[in-house]
């Protein structure tokens, strides 16, 4: 039985970039388009109406930047799944999408073809950065401005090992399988880490995490 298409919903306030996505998205059968939005209040409403899987969202926006509405968004929906698209590269940009809780972020230039792997992975629980973007996140965890981390004991045993593979990039049902859990479980061994890492999202969680010295990259 084939798994049913990953929903995606587009954000941009260029027509001729939602029509170029949604062209791409076409392409492929295991991606289904359910919405674009041009601005912060539609994204909100086509969220809450559609629930899609992963959203592709514009970063720079005139009324409201991308990053505020990835924020909006996840503070109503904290499992929402955010791919952060731009054309430019200004690290202020990567760095306020990165806290709001994208987990993905990839420059317009990409190829159609890792655009769909990138989506399929986010899908899956997985963080896909461009190369510049990782390399931010680096700064940012080794930057005196980074959040302070709780200490090595706040972390049971079972939450260590679920965020050792987290940092693998595994998804939330292979580590179900690997620790021979349910991946309800895993799910929300997830949401502890996230609470006492003080982490919006798994990439920053894994920043925490390694700025700590609780995982090896």
């Amino acid at each position: 039985m084939n798994e049913p298409a990953i929903k995606i919903m587009v954000v941009d306030d260029h027509p001729m970039v939602r029509k170029g996505l949604s062209m791409f998205i076409s392409g492929f059968s295991d991606l289904q388009l359910v919405g674009e939005a041009a601005n912060a209040a539609a994204a909100l409403e086509l969220y809450r109406r559609e629930r899609p899987d992963v959203v592709l969202m514009d970063l720079v926006m005139p009324e409201e930047d991308g990053a505020s509405i990835i924020h909006r968004i996840r503070q109503e929906f904290p499992q929402a799944a955010m791919i952060a698209l731009t054309s430019f590269g200004e690290e202020h940009l990567i760095q306020a999408a990165l806290r709001a809780g994208a987990r993905g972020f990839l420059y317009k230039t990409v190829s159609v073809d890792e655009l769909a792997q990138t989506i399929r992975q986010v899908h899956q629980g997985r963080a896909i950065l461009d190369p510049k973007a990782s390399d931010v996140m680096l700064r940012m965890i080794s930057s005196s401005t980074w959040h302070q981390a709780p200490e090595l004991d706040e972390l049971s045993e079972r939450e260590n090992q679920v965020l050792q593979l987290l940092v693998e990039g595994l998804t939330n049902k292979q580590i179900a399988a690997q620790l021979q859990l349910r991946p309800s479980t895993v799910k929300q061994y997830i949401s502890n880490i996230l609470a006492k890492l003080h982490a919006q999202s798994r990439t920053e969680a894994v920043a925490a995490a390694l700025k700590m010295g609780l995982i090896t990259k």
